[in-house]
């Protein structure tokens, strides 16, 4: 079978398996991660058939997010060092957006995280998304893969970043 090539921020390379949502993952790797998360370390990034496709365990643990094999961990996990966030992604039509009961389970899997956590659903168009609307959490962000230059915000004080709890 044909994988689907991804290079990480860095140069680092790696191939995830051709089905599911990966396609949209690598355009969240090639095209959100260079429009808005410039300087970002991916620490994770699930496969459709290997969940665990690239998993920097240490540098979670650095943040002070330790993971066993079983958590719900988001689809691809982006850390900014110069901002200390960790940008927790999900590809939305695979298993839905962030919605309230997600955006939960992702603030308990990273509660003891010394970063600030921003959550973003991620979608291959604004005509998926829009089968989505009513369940996308507040105080979280969109993207759109479509229309890569731009984000959506739900609402709250701020604009990609995290809220305080």
């Amino acid at each position: 079978m044909h994988r689907i090539p991804v290079t990480l921020p860095g140069g680092r390379a790696l191939t995830l398996s051709p089905g599911g949502q990966n396609v949209l993952i690598r355009q969240m790797v090639d095209d959100f991660c260079g429009y808005f998360t410039p300087g970002g370390q991916v620490l994770y990034v699930g496969d459709a058939d290997a969940k665990w496709a690239f998993f920097e365990q240490a540098a979670l643990a650095d943040l002070g997010v330790i993971v066993d094999q079983h958590g719900k961990m988001p689809d691809l996990v982006v850390y900014l060092p110069d901002k200390n966030w960790l940008v927790l992604m999900e590809a939305a039509p695979s298993h839905g957006p962030v919605d309230a009961k997600r955006h939960r389970e992702l603030a308990e899997l990273f509660a003891r995280s010394t970063a600030g956590l921003v959550y973003v659903s991620c979608f291959p168009s604004r005509a998926e998304m829009r089968k989505y609307l009513p369940d996308i959490a507040w105080e979280t962000d969109v993207w759109c893969a479509d229309n890569p230059t731009h984000l959506i915000h739900f609402d709250g004080e701020r604009f990609l970043g995290p809220y305080e709890d």
